[in-house]
């Protein structure tokens, strides 16, 4: 069966980095585009980032541009969310994203907090 899941998560300051990391099996990997996603307290899930199946296509959310790179490693079946200058309004539960023949699957999210 379809398994994403994610780690990378943690507490770090204002300005700080994490990569996130998101491990996939169950299915042709490299056939699929990848999304992440996020969701803070009190607000809706929001699409963070997507790349394409070969990794040459990506997009993101306005808020993260510049700062978050997703990228994936399709030897190793993963994807990544290398996030810099983090800022306290990153803070969110992270979660991967697949959506295969119609149906979506996700992962159990790592939370990222952003604090001094």
């Amino acid at each position: 069966q379809v398994q994403l899941v994610e780690s990378g998560g943690g507490l770090v300051q204002p300005g700080g980095s994490l990569r996130l990391s998101c491990a996939a099996s169950g299915f042709s990997f490299r056939y699929y585009a990848m999304n992440w996603y996020r969701q803070a307290p009190g607000k809706e899930r929001e699409l963070v980032a997507t790349i394409g199946s070969l990794g040459g296509s990506t997009s993101y959310a306005d808020s993260v541009k510049g700062r978050f790179t997703i990228s994936r490693d399709n030897a190793k079946n993963m994807v990544y969310l290398q996030m810099n200058n983090l800022k306290p309004d990153d803070t969110a539960h992270y979660y991967c994203q697949a959506r295969i023949r119609g149906a979506e699957y996700w992962g159990q999210g790592t939370q990222v907090t952003v604090s001094s």
